[in-house]
């Protein structure tokens, strides 16, 4: 499992922001090893565009070319409700990329990334999974054990993981990039508090004829906000948000295996139902739906952490935080959150910094997240908002690709000012 070089930093979790942490360790020097109890990256998943924040951050690794030949390029936000377009945001002059975000499926974000690591050298331990973490001030002792396959029962015979091997070992430092159900979060006994209701959202990936261009649409109906991202290939995703329903806790896990989910389970998936959800939110896409490709019930929560982390263990994205799906703001804040730890660790581990620099990073997250999470005043709108933003400024500000001062100029655009 692990080499005879042990391991300086540990990082739990290898979605996007556990890989790019990795990443970001290695080419700093810092010896590090990555582990994840799944068996493979995902194969298909909620999570879709990257913020220009990434971009930069993808840029700055020597991967921006690679992303953007994949995704596809958004320009303008368009905001509507069942009548038709109310308001716009445009790609600012300034933008570096010519757009406000990159529609890229999370698997494919995946495998770049995994790739990238892999060529300097750092591998992956799949099908390893953190069983305890004990926490001191100096350092960490962790249990992480082996999984394989092992074929049961007698009349009919299946296959389960079992623990194959348990290894103990010490690591100065860790880093919980391993999702909303964080086991590093658990252990370190971190509270994940509400933040706001759970929504759960039907999603249909479609193969269409619509010329959907480069805009992202945004639909406020009867209470609910959707969204209809473009796509490459003549794809596009249409997501609508549920009222009361309840649908299980684990459809917030990505889908490693299946491509499509049963419409027999959900009836809400149903070619009759996306076409409902059409004409009741959006009458005015006219475009016919000639194939449903893929299609999920996801459920998803507002939580923040009560802290990002104490002594040698820090939380980097969905650990730490999970918010609404449109904005897709939890992933790509955690991608920055990634990129400052493994800053903040390199200077700790290789110039002999002190690690009340992580206490730093902990009250930026936390005051950050406040504000996306709107669980203090952050916006409002001025005089040039119009009537219609105004009503929606709360939802409007969720669902913008941006954080930081890119949120504050997005924003900007529709009249709403910060605090």
């Amino acid at each position: 499992m692990f080499g005879k070089r042990r391991p300086e930093a540990l990082v739990v979790g290898a979605g996007p922001v556990g890989l790019f942490a990795a990443i970001q360790l290695a080419k700093q020097g810092i010896r590090v090893e990555i582990i994840d109890k799944d068996w493979r990256t995902g194969a298909h998943s909620y999570a879709l565009a990257l913020h220009p924040s990434s971009l930069r951050l993808f840029e700055e690794l020597g991967l921006l070319g690679q992303v953007l030949d994949h995704a596809h390029l958004l320009k303008t936000i368009g905001f509507y409700d069942a009548g038709g377009r109310r308001a716009e945001i445009r790609t600012p002059d300034d933008n570096a990329f010519g757009g406000l975000a990159a529609v890229l499926r999370q698997e494919t974000l995946e495998a770049m990334l995994e790739d990238a690591l892999k060529a300097i050298g750092v591998h992956v331990l799949w099908n390893n999974e953190l069983s305890d973490l004990e926490s001191y001030s100096d350092g960490n002792r962790v249990t992480v054990d082996h999984l394989v396959k092992e074929t049961v029962g007698y009349a009919v015979a299946h296959t389960e993981w079992t623990v194959g091997k348990t290894v103990r070992l010490d690591v100065p430092l860790v880093i919980g990039a391993d999702g909303h159900r964080s086991t590093v979060r658990r252990r370190l006994g971190v509270d994940f508090e509400p933040a706001g209701q759970t929504r759960h959202s039907a999603v249909f990936e479609c193969k269409t004829n619509a010329d959907l261009g480069n805009e992202m649409k945004v639909v406020f109906a009867d209470g609910t906000t959707n969204v209809l991202w473009p796509m490459q290939d003549g794809r596009c995703r249409w997501s609508f948000q549920l009222l009361d329903h309840a649908a299980p806790e684990q459809t917030r896990t990505k889908d490693r295996l299946s491509e499509q989910l049963g419409t027999g389970e959900y009836p809400v998936l149903s070619e009759e139902s996306l076409r409902h959800f059409l004409k009741e939110r959006a009458p005015w896409f006219d475009a016919s739906i000639e194939t449903i490709l893929w299609r999920i019930v996801v459920r998803f929560e507002r939580r923040m952490a009560g802290c990002f982390g104490r002594d040698r263990v820090w939380l980097a994205g969905d650990a730490g935080h999970v918010t609404g799906p449109v904005g897709m703001q939890s992933m790509n804040v955690g991608l920055r959150e990634a990129g400052e730890l493994a800053g903040i660790v390199a200077a700790i581990l290789k110039q002999g910094e002190s690690p009340t620099r992580l206490e730093e990073y902990n009250r930026g997250r936390l005051q950050e997240w406040n504000c996306l999470l709107n669980l203090q005043d952050t916006f409002r709108p001025g005089d040039t908002a119009s009537p219609w933003v105004r009503q929606f400024a709360d939802q409007i500000l969720s669902c913008l690709p941006a954080s930081g001062t890119d949120l504050a100029a997005l924003a900007g655009q529709l009249g709403l000012r910060p605090e």
